[in-house]
């Protein structure tokens, strides 16, 4: 227990130091992470055994991120993105895995067996790095972000045939290749049924009643129970923790609920999150790389390149240059569960535990790359597609005319088109500010009064004319950015009410307490409950 305990109080220290002085030159926390682990593996000597049950317990920060992840989406959602998920997605997997194996079974001297499981498991990319750093970020609801998500969806459902591949190619009984199919087939049909049903009749109905309780903890041990047990029946019928997570998601993101429980779980799934990368740090071995350092530094130029170029070829077609480009970068890295696959192929003795290593080596870099690609994403794009800088020019000098008496809806995102429409719909006056080029320049194909604008400088408020306007909508969904704008304008005593959008059970309580009488707070769903926010603005407006 005391060893325990010493691990545990070392590890953190690492992380909590390096993280702090990496956030001085602006590194990524992921990073920090990472080198926390390798600092720790220079300080201690870890078991097999020790490191598989760190391992395991990490794994869970993906699960989390998936869960959250499927909070955003439903079926429907799924479904209007089919092209993102299963063609691009399809294109993207099958492509680089084909390319992959044909370089592995050459390269490596692997049988073509295991050399077709390489190339698949090269083929994924981190869904851990790319959708933290892009949630942080908040370009998830970007164009390119919805791209990203896509093929990521679709690569942590191709971990199923990856998986059933091994053990066909690793078993030594005559069990015919259909009736294994057939069984996983059958396995996913009652997974999903099964989270459906307990999705639409139960976890609905348990959520009121813990919500009525009114206890914290309730609620996060609630919300821990649904993540992990749902993970749990989905590998029980032999399919991955994370996928089993992102169905529950999506199912709960049907209810009323969805909000509180993303709030509810957000410190423990970081947490977890950055236990999970300080298990890549640790399994980095130094001699590897001493030994075969000119084969893993040009295995990390080609998997990017080759991948990023991929994706780049399959988007192209169907979106423009940039946001082609930035689902490429984006994507370039390998995966954690290359990790896992690669562990796998070692206990079953599919894979010389050299190249092995020499691939986990490779797979760690390219992670270790990715979150400063993702933070440099929109410079690295300016760099190839000048006419950018000039967009933006053409934006700032578009005169917006002075306005009285009418809406600024601030965020042209999901809530804010919502809200536009209504407005719309019912012949108010409204003007849209938004910071993303991407979703100014949809607002104005569809013939909507959407401009450029950075809500956190005070020129908007004299551009968008808000102290003559009558309602101000704030629909951020950057947290960070939500918080910097309210305290903006609450500084500026402006006489039209403020609506703010907020997110989590308590967060209401904490926000009332600073604001003024003009401010109201509204969750999202009760934003868009349609009677409820058209009769308050209406009553605005008349008065």
């Amino acid at each position: 227990m005391d060893f325990a305990i010493e691990l545990f109080l070392t590890i953190t220290a690492l992380a909590i130091v390096l993280n702090i002085v990496f956030k001085v030159f602006e590194i990524p926390s992921i990073i920090g992470y990472i080198v926390a682990g390798v600092c720790f593996t220079q300080i201690y000597s870890l078991t097999r055994d020790e490191s598989m049950y760190m391992s395991q317990i990490a794994e869970f920060g993906v699960v989390f991120l998936m869960f959250s992840i499927g909070l955003e989406f439903s079926f429907k959602h799924l479904m209007s993105m089919k092209k993102d998920v299963f063609f691009n997605g399809f294109l993207q997997v099958a492509g680089t895995g084909l390319i992959l194996t044909l370089i592995i079974d050459q390269v490596l001297s692997e049988n073509i067996k295991t050399a077709i499981i390489i190339g698949l498991a090269l083929s994924l990319s981190s869904t851990a790095i790319v959708l933290k750093s892009l949630n942080d970020s908040g370009e998830i609801n970007r164009n390119h972000g919805r791209k990203v998500l896509g093929i990521l969806l679709f690569q942590d459902l191709a971990v199923i045939p990856i998986l059933l591949m091994i053990d066909i190619f690793a078993s030594t009984d005559s069990t015919p290749v259909n009736e294994l199919i057939l069984h996983t087939a059958i396995s996913a049909a009652i997974v999903i049924v099964s989270l459906i049903i307990l999705g639409k009749f139960v976890i609905n109905s348990l959520f009121t009643y813990v919500i009525k309780a009114n206890s914290r903890e309730i609620f996060i041990a609630t919300v821990l129970f649904v993540v992990i047990g749902a993970s749990f029946l989905a590998h029980v019928f032999g399919f991955s923790y994370t996928l089993g997570a992102f169905i529950a998601g999506m199912i709960i993101a049907e209810t009323e609920y969805k909000r509180e429980i993303a709030a509810g779980m957000s410190s423990l799934r970081d947490i977890l999150l950055g236990l999970f990368f300080i298990t890549i740090g640790i399994q980095i071995k130094f001699d590897i790389i001493a030994n075969h350092y000119g084969v893993i530094l040009l295995g990390i130029i080609i998997i990017m390149a080759l991948k990023a170029g991929i994706v780049y070829a399959i988007l192209i077609l169907s979106t423009h240059k940039r946001i082609a480009l930035k689902s490429a970068l984006s994507l370039a890295q390998i995966g954690e569960f290359a990790l896992a696959i690669f562990a796998l192929l070692i206990s079953k003795n599919l894979i010389n535990k050299e190249n092995a290593q020499i691939l986990i080596a490779i797979v760690v870099a390219t992670m270790i790359l990715t979150p400063f690609i993702l933070k440099n994403l929109n410079r690295i794009a300016n760099r190839f597609e000048s006419n950018v800088e000039k967009l933006e020019d053409e934006v700032h000098k578009v005169k917006i005319s002075p306005m009285k008496n009418h809406f600024v809806i601030v965020g042209y995102g999901r809530v804010g088109q919502e809200i536009l429409l209504r407005l719309r719909d019912n012949g108010l006056p409204y003007i849209v500010a938004e910071s993303d080029l991407e979703l100014v320049d949809l607002g104005k194909s569809r013939g909507e009064n959407v401009h450029f604008a950075n809500m956190m400088q005070k020129s908007v408020i004299d551009e968008f004319s808000l102290r003559q306007a009558s309602v101000i909508i704030l629909t951020l969904t950057n947290q960070e950015k939500l918080d910097i704008v309210t305290n903006m304008l609450n500084k500026e005593n402006l006489s039209a009410k403020i609506i703010v959008m907020y997110s989590g059970p308590y967060r209401k309580v904490e926000l009332e307490g600073e604001f003024g009488e003009n401010f109201i707070f509204m969750k999202e769903e009760r934003m868009l409950a349609g009677s409820l926010l058209q009769e308050a603005l209406r009553q605005k407006l008349q008065s």
